[in-house]
């Protein structure tokens, strides 16, 4: 008699990874926080945002405080813009700024331009972006005028998130990222190393 075969058993669907919903769960919120005051946020649309359920973003976040007090902090954005030697410091920042909002629709600037949105926690938003930003953009500096000129570079930066992710430029968002790139990065250089020339070599 010839056996009959049972079909394969599928595995178990895998366990959602954690860093991976920790991660949309951020970027549900940091969505809202750019489009809504943080009073009017709850865990709720938060956790609907994000595919998952409310007690799933208490369980990693505990509170909506603790959730946006990551979410209003700037460390790991700066730790990924500023991840480039000072001599091609500008073409990598508006590499990622451009990258993060085209192709994984993140926003590692921008959350400060809804700061008056937000009360006293725009105040937070604000000195966390002075400090974790700005200040360390500008420690990185030589030469007269550090702070002032870290603060109109990001300030470039900021012009142009805007225009690519907010107002949405049809002229900027349909040119290729590295055109736009070789556009902007020379100026933007130019604030961060003065004289010296505007290209990596």
């Amino acid at each position: 008699m010839r056996a009959v075969s049972t079909p394969p058993t599928l595995p178990a669907p895998a366990r959602r990874d954690a860093e991976a919903t920790k991660a949309a769960i951020l970027k549900a919120a940091r969505h809202l926080l750019a489009r809504h005051a943080h009073a009017d946020i709850t865990l709720k649309a938060v956790a609907e945002r994000a595919g998952v359920s409310p007690p799933l973003v208490l369980k990693y976040f505990g509170n909506k405080d603790a959730l946006f007090a990551r979410v209003m902090s700037f460390e790991a954005d700066a730790d990924a813009l500023l991840d480039a030697p000072l001599d091609g410091l500008g073409r990598h920042m508006v590499h990622q700024v451009l990258v993060s909002q085209s192709r994984q629709g993140a926003d590692p600037l921008l959350r400060i331009v809804f700061a008056p949105l937000h009360g006293e926690q725009g105040d937070i938003l604000r000195a966390n972006f002075r400090t974790q930003v700005t200040e360390r953009l500008a420690a990185r500096l030589t030469g007269p005028d550090a702070g002032l000129r870290a603060e109109l570079a990001v300030g470039m930066l900021l012009g142009l998130g805007v225009m690519y992710g907010i107002a949405r430029g049809a002229h900027v968002r349909g040119a290729p990222v590295d055109d736009l790139v070789d556009r902007c990065a020379p100026a933007l250089q130019a604030h961060l190393t003065p004289g010296a020339g505007t290209r990596p070599s």
